[in-house]
């Protein structure tokens, strides 16, 4: 997928059909394989790795998981334990992770303090409300654990922009996204107890596309 291609189904020329989350990947998952499969993914999958600490002999939980796609980086970078979780039973079923489990990003089915690396791809922005979800990341993190945390850049969404898919029928929709500033993230880390390290912002023909924090538990 080209730039501008992409650039024309994130910012379509007039709003589609929103679809909640669960409903869009109850669509999506026949056709949402477990890689980036668009430049968009790609340039996040590529913030994300650059604030990657070291996962050999890490307990991992891909957070959001979908179809695995941090799950099997993971792997790949010889965690000790990888847990996949999602709120979606057609994305799970595309999942080839054997430990995954249903469950949403606001409560999650695991012990406190039991994780040293969360990951969690382009998800939070499908929810209204960040406070739940970084209070359960922050409670699943072991001390000195990392979360790293990316979504679609707030000011294209602010701008109009919308989270789009193609359906297995061809059928363009959009997904519910919420914007969430660099001011709500920090605020929702500082009420959990979590710190912002690092954050990065990259570009796609000079427009911020994605946005990845790393928060970091004392």
């Amino acid at each position: 997928m080209t730039i501008k291609s992409l650039l024309r189904r994130v910012l379509p020329a007039r709003p589609l059909h929103t679809l909640n989350s669960l409903d869009a990947y109850d669509l999506w998952a026949a056709n949402y394989p477990p890689q980036a499969h668009n430049v968009l993914m790609e340039t996040e999958q590529k913030a994300m790795l650059d604030l990657l600490p070291p996962l050999a002999g890490q307990i991992v939980l891909d957070l959001a998981c979908g179809t695995g796609r941090y799950g099997l980086i993971a792997h790949e970078r010889r965690a000790k334990q990888v847990i996949a979780i999602d709120n979606s039973p057609a994305m799970l079923g595309g999942n080839p992770l054997s430990n995954r489990v249903q469950a949403t990003t606001e409560v999650v089915p695991l012990a406190s303090e039991s994780i040293d690396v969360i990951l969690c791809g382009l998800a939070l922005g499908h929810l209204p409300k960040l406070q739940p979800s970084l209070d359960e990341i922050a409670r699943l993190l072991k001390p000195g654990g990392v979360a790293l945390v990316s979504d679609v850049h707030p000011f294209i969404a602010l701008n109009g922009a919308q989270r789009t898919f193609a359906a297995p029928d061809g059928k363009v929709y959009a997904v519910e996204h919420y914007p969430h500033l660099y001011e709500d993230n920090q605020r929702a880390a500082a009420g959990a107890g979590l710190t912002i390290d690092a954050v990065l912002e990259p570009l796609l023909n000079r427009v911020p596309v994605v946005i990845v924090y790393r928060f970091y538990r004392h």
